[in-house]
């Protein structure tokens, strides 16, 4: 593996860079290649036990997009305006539980482990949902799942802003309302995934009107 160029000022003014942007450029839109990149990078965030419990619907399609307009409040100018929008959806129980079809099917086919590994691997993440996490309910392990989705985010819009491409984070939506719509309108099976957040990418409109503002460095971390 080469080791990267890029600097720590760099990185940090990428952070400094990033905004949530609320209206984009609706006459500028990323190749191809700048989605696929930002998407790749959320293939390869991490995941707890490496389960990936996340699908990405990107909506490309302007009907689609109209549909999503009522029932997302957070969500129309940037509907209207984004080069790409994306749906991060998260894993159900069905899906997650330890004795699922999927968990065995991540174990055997794409980790590829031993059968004794299996095993193993099998009895201590039951033990990680009925013991240490009491992951006992649907919502439960849906609010787990969906963690694992937003370090994706995370990644995807860091990545985004290290390129000098515009993001924004958007939970503002009715959740079973909406559901509903993923199931009639999108294909998507919803005993199976939940919305967990919509993201849009693009370029911005104009810079954002007041500078970023965080909580003093030193209240946030705390050394022992």
């Amino acid at each position: 593996m080469s080791t990267t160029n890029i600097t720590k000022e760099e990185v940090l003014e990428a952070f400094q860079f990033r905004h949530a942007t609320k209206e984009f450029d609706a006459t500028k839109h990323l190749s191809d290649d700048e989605i696929n990149f930002i998407l790749k990078t959320a293939h390869l965030s991490p995941s707890s036990f490496g389960f990936e419990p996340w699908h990405f619907v990107v909506v490309q399609d302007k009907e689609l997009r109209e549909a999503l307009k009522p029932l997302a409040w957070g969500a129309p100018l940037k509907l209207d305006t984004a080069s790409h929008f994306i749906l991060g959806l998260s894993m159900k129980s069905p899906m997650t539980k330890w004795d699922s079809e999927y968990i065995n099917h991540m174990m055997k086919d794409v980790k590829q482990l031993p059968e004794d590994v299996i095993e193993m691997y099998s009895k201590f993440y039951r033990e990680f949902q009925e013991r240490d996490f009491n992951l006992d309910t649907d919502k439960k392990l849906f609010d787990w799942a969906s963690k694992q989705t937003y370090i994706a985010l995370g990644n995807m819009m860091t990545a985004a802003a290290l390129v000098g491409i515009d993001s924004c984070p958007i939970e503002g939506f009715h959740e079973e309302k909406l559901e509903k719509l993923l199931q009639d309108k999108f294909d998507v099976d919803t005993t199976k995934y939940g919305l967990s957040y919509m993201v849009a990418f693009g370029y911005r409109k104009e810079e954002p009107a007041r500078a970023k503002s965080r909580r003093n460095f030193k209240d946030i971390v705390s050394w022992k």
